[in-house]
């Protein structure tokens, strides 16, 4: 019996070495987290944030409808670094709060900027957050920001996700309510990720549908996504919602969503996100490739 509780003591010894590194693990993560905050809260000091918009299309005229404002980093010296790198981590801690307020002003400012040059007409995407959504506080710091800006609100639209959405639905749709006052459209973003049920969709106060990109991208090489995809366009159609596809990349996937109906569509094939000076340019004078 020695020799068997000898044979497997490497086993047993191996666990509390398991549990240490995972242990040493989590501490090295949430010191990497906690830098990565403090860095934003400079940044955001700095004003080292700044807004690029990409266009969206109304994919029958060929012109420009809005833009979508989508925030870029940009320390200095160190190029560009995208939300995808900062905004999960920024989303577990009070960050967010000032980031999302700092991301409404400038979205506004600019709002207000394109209003004065004639562009009143071009509509204005901002995404906001479920933290935003979920803090009472936070939400009336946002209906104070908006109220201090005299645009047209009804060119105004907030996206959430739908994930959001299942998980507080009686709060979202109270706040979702307050934002409409002002005449603001609301948009599901990423729809079709999130499972959302008809009851959901048909309770919410939402205006647009934004078809995640994962149903696009394999268009028209995927029967699956093909099906999916135009029973949305079909069922947002049926419930007064306008459909915005999201993540165009080929001329076979806009030929598709153009002859099944999709009003609107984002991406790459259309045009990149831009700075501000350059989608103003686009806005003024650039149609559908």
């Amino acid at each position: 019996m020695a020799k068997v509780k000898d044979k497997y003591r490497h086993i047993r010894e191996s666990k509390p070495r398991l549990y240490l590194n995972s242990f040493k693990d989590q501490i090295k993560n949430n010191v990497c987290q906690a830098r990565l905050i403090n860095k934003i809260h400079i940044g955001i000091d700095r004003d080292e944030f700044t807004l690029f918009y990409q266009p969206e299309y109304n994919l029958v005229t060929k012109e420009i409808t809005g833009v979508e404002a989508l925030v870029r980093w940009v320390p200095s010296g160190n190029g560009i670094i995208y939300p995808e790198a900062f905004i999960p981590i920024a989303e577990k801690s009070q960050i967010i709060y000032q980031l999302e307020r700092m991301i409404i002003h400038k979205a506004l400012q600019q709002k207000l900027q394109w209003e004065r040059e004639g562009l009143g007409h071009i509509e204005l995407s901002i995404n906001l957050s479920s933290k935003s959504l979920e803090s009472e506080k936070d939400f009336t710091n946002i209906e104070r920001i908006l109220s201090s800006y005299k645009v047209n609100y009804k060119t105004i639209i907030f996206e959430i996700t739908e994930t959001m959405v299942i998980t507080n639905i009686n709060i979202v749709m109270e706040r979702l309510n307050r934002l409409r006052k002002h005449g603001i459209k609301i948009a599901l973003d990423d729809f079709g990720t999130g499972y959302s049920s008809l009851i959901h969709l048909i309770r919410l106060p939402i205006d647009i549908i934004k078809i995640d990109r994962s149903f696009i991208k394999s268009i028209p090489d995927c029967n699956g996504e093909k099906t999916i995809t135009k029973s949305i366009l079909g069922m947002a159609h049926g419930l007064n919602y306008k459909v915005v596809a999201e993540g165009i990349e080929t001329k076979e996937q806009l030929k598709y969503l153009q002859q099944n109906a999709c009003e609107g569509g984002q991406g790459f094939l259309l045009c990149i996100p831009l700075p501000s000076y350059k989608v103003t340019d686009v806005i003024k004078g650039k149609k559908l490739m």
